[in-house]
């Protein structure tokens, strides 16, 4: 299983780092690492970390990000969210209905407690991006709460609502500058549907799943290849614009 770091812009999306997940009970055998081609050093790592992982390298190497977003394996992590503040990264990331926040004023209380406070004034309907129906309109709220390094740092928990299911709620930790409204929070919480996007894109198009491998380095081989072939597409697409999109070949 892959763990991957989608780079997402206004003219376009695609896959620039990946690391195979490997469960414990892999790496602690060795003698299945060694048939496999696994690195001797490589050990235990899990998915959040591997995400910090290719995180710090993007922020080495210069790629320009002001956000991150992710799904809610990564956002209930502590360590995680921690580390995007150190590389000055600001993040809206789902996260459980039973996480607890803090308030500004104290209480301790779950995510969906905390949501429940709000007046109903608090919702605003807000448009998470175009989906294959339209545009995906959802009722949206925020309220402050304490962070990391709270309260030099502005920190939100941001919750969706369905407009037609009030019971269907998903909930976000967001870290931002202070003037970010509650539109860009929104955004950015959708973006997480042009990741999917691009998977399903980076499979149909230069066959990110079409792989029957048995060795270590002959994953990251053809992941590479498929990661390099879906970015040219990508550029490519972005160049001609909308009018001239690129031709591709399955």
């Amino acid at each position: 299983m892959g763990v991957f770091l989608t780079y997402a812009t206004a003219a376009g999306r695609t896959l620039i780092d990946r690391e195979l997940y490997l469960p414990k009970a892999w790496t602690d055998d060795r003698d299945r690492c060694a048939q496999a081609g696994i690195p001797a050093e490589r050990e235990f790592a899990t998915k959040p970390e591997l995400a910090i992982a290719m995180l710090e390298r993007a922020v080495a190497a210069g790629v320009p990000a002001r956000w991150v977003t992710g799904d809610a394996v990564y956002g209930q992590v502590h360590r995680l969210r921690a580390r995007c503040e150190e590389l000055g990264l600001s993040y809206v990331l789902a996260t459980s209905v039973n996480q607890h926040v803090i308030t500004v004023d104290g209480a301790e209380l779950r995510a969906d407690e905390a949501m429940a406070a709000l007046p109903a004034q608090a919702w605003r309907t807000r448009s998470a991006g175009d989906g294959a129906k339209g545009e995906r309109l959802y009722d949206w709220a925020r309220t402050p709460v304490r962070g990391v390094n709270w309260p030099t740092a502005v920190y939100w928990l941001l919750a969706r609502r369905s407009r037609t299911d009030p019971e269907d709620l998903a909930y976000y930790l967001c870290h931002c500058p202070a003037r970010t409204t509650l539109t860009e929070l929104v955004t950015v919480a959708g973006t997480r549907w042009a990741i999917e996007e691009t998977f399903q894109t980076a499979k149909g198009q230069t066959g990110l799943d079409h792989y029957q491998v048995r060795q270590y380095a002959g994953w990251y081989r053809h992941i590479t290849l498929s990661m390099l072939a879906h970015t040219f597409l990508t550029v490519t697409r972005s160049k001609r614009g909308p009018e001239n999109p690129a031709t591709t070949a399955s």
